[in-house]
């Protein structure tokens, strides 16, 4: 069950000028679910991404980024659940190039013009023959309205699809989707996520944006510390709605990738809290950032807070085994929510076990860490780790 997550409701997810999606059932690893979904582009559309930086990076990932790197201007892209096609060598780049053709076929484009992504299990062959069989039921779905259709195509072990909506002003419209819920630490993004606006950009000024965008949403969230092969987020911009001033359009998209990421981690495999680390008065970002994911990554940490413990010792262990060697613990504050825990290198005096247990009981827990060494902060989200984690994860094949 997601932590106070709802589907989105249709009605709220605004259409993109220039961007039309459509879904099929190709029945890619189960029949009967919605798996394959093709998002068509007007000419004169500019798309920016940036990938995982696992070195052993799936197929598809590998070919968006060489189709990118082409020159081409982008016309479409194919997305697949249900099978990453990743750690499948030269028989999968070829698996993921040949489903671009198939794509640039019916859509009278060239091959590179499509960037294919894919996420299910790892190191199983991708079934072309079933993304091509499925390919004209999504042509014939192709659609401006379909992105709350979209975003139930691109799920795997999410049990809620991930979109929202927003706008630059009065004059550009932001809508995005996300999928991810397991195998989340992005090093970039997260699984596989998509936004679009109808704004004019620049490629340069996309490429910034999309950068920025993802250092500060999908780059700050963690389920259970890991990276994964296939992790990819797309920013495109058609330009059908003219141009936007540009600090507007960079809050607009920052706020819904922002609300994706946050919806990823609500929705973590098994995840019953929704846990916001902010680490204040680093001496840089990436000294609170460091600090801020060894809390979101301790397995100690994470169940603690799914027994709602306030064992929190095991908070102070984490923020001294971050790696910041010359860290004065005697000047670190630890706070959750509004009681603070500690103090002077140890307990605050005026702490009490059950203030800290009516807060680790909360659905909706912040955790707040003051260094005291600058003027630095850092946010990261993050989930507990449940009994539900490692069943789903137990059974993932089967």
């Amino acid at each position: 069950m997601a932590v106070n997550l709802s589907p989105p409701r249709p009605q709220d997810l605004l259409p993109v000028k220039g961007v039309r999606l459509g879904i099929a059932q190709a029945g890619i690893r189960k029949a009967g679910r919605k798996d394959l979904l093709l998002m068509r582009l007007a000419e004169g559309t500019r798309v920016a991404g940036v990938f995982t930086q696992n070195r052993f990076c799936a197929a598809p990932v590998q070919v968006a980024k060489e189709h990118l790197a082409s020159g081409r201007p982008p016309r479409a892209l194919l997305v697949n659940t249900g099978n990453a096609n990743a750690g499948t060598g030269k028989t999968g780049i070829a698996d993921a190039r040949a489903s671009c053709e198939h794509a640039a076929r019916l859509l009278g484009c060239d091959p590179r013009e499509v960037l294919p992504f894919s996420t299910g299990v790892i190191m199983e062959p991708l079934p072309v023959e079933r993304i091509v069989a499925g390919l004209p039921a999504c042509i014939a779905d192709l659609r401006e309205d379909n992105w709350a259709r979209a975003a139930e195509a691109i799920m795997t072990t999410d049990t809620v699809p991930k979109a929202r909506s927003g706008r630059a002003g009065s004059a550009a419209t932001v809508t995005g989707i996300a999928k991810g819920a397991g195998m989340i630490r992005p090093d970039m993004a997260t699984m596989l996520g998509f936004v679009a606006t109808d704004a004019a950009v620049a490629q340069d000024a996309l490429e910034r944006l999309v950068a920025d965008t993802a250092a500060n949403s999908f780059n700050c969230i963690s389920v259970d510390g890991d990276t994964s092969t296939n992790d990819s987020f797309i920013l495109i911009a058609t330009g059908a709605g003219g141009r936007c001033d540009p600090s507007a359009l960079r809050d607009a998209v920052l706020e819904v990738s922002q609300g994706l990421a946050q919806a990823i981690v609500r929705d973590g495999e098994g995840a019953t809290k929704f846990i916001t680390v902010q680490v204040e008065k680093g001496r840089d970002e990436a000294e609170s950032k460091r600090v801020a994911y060894s809390i979101a990554h301790s397995p100690l940490v994470k169940t603690a807070f799914f027994a709602s413990d306030p064992n929190l010792g095991r908070l102070l262990a984490a923020i001294g085994n971050s790696g910041v060697r010359d860290l004065d613990v005697n000047r670190v504050e630890l706070h959750l929510d509004d009681v603070q825990v500690a103090r002077d290198g140890g307990r605050a005096p005026a702490y009490r076990e059950e203030d800290g247990q009516r807060v680790m009981g909360k659905s909706e827990i912040t955790v707040r860490v003051v260094l005291n060494r600058g003027a630095a902060v850092a946010t990261v989200w993050t989930c507990d780790l449940s009994h539900e984690y490692v069943t789903i994860n137990a059974e993932y094949r089967t």
